[in-house]
């Protein structure tokens, strides 16, 4: 087993566990460290690794990431408007997979219109 197939779990596994610790002295402190951009360099390393760095596949990829962070955005605020509302946890989820979904399906078909 290569490392690049496991340091990405190992380091999620740290940083859920992180969060939870964290989230008894500070919800800041613990909601920066859940959306720390901990994925994408480890993301990043596997696309480089597989293409031998080539510079056009990691291009391809980083433009990607650009695009995938609106309806992450779209879900975080789903999540606080529910949260607003009263909503119970799964229904908070529920919504906020289905605004991503949403969201996801509008940027990438306004990619595929526009041609990027």
């Amino acid at each position: 087993m290569k490392w690049q197939d496991v340091l990405p779990v190992i380091i999620s596994m740290g940083v859920i566990i992180l969060v939870a610790v964290l989230q008894r002295q500070s919800k800041l402190i613990a909601a920066v460290t859940a959306t720390m951009p901990v994925t994408i360099p480890l993301a990043l390393w596997i696309v480089y690794s597989s293409s031998q760095g080539e510079q056009q596949a990691v291009e391809k990829f980083s433009q990607s990431l650009v695009f995938g962070i609106i309806p992450t955005a779209a879900f975080a605020v789903a999540l606080w408007v529910t949260a607003r509302l009263g909503l119970k946890l799964a229904p908070m989820i529920i919504v906020a997979y289905a605004v991503w979904a949403a969201t996801l399906a509008l940027v990438l078909g306004l990619r595929r219109l526009f041609g990027f």
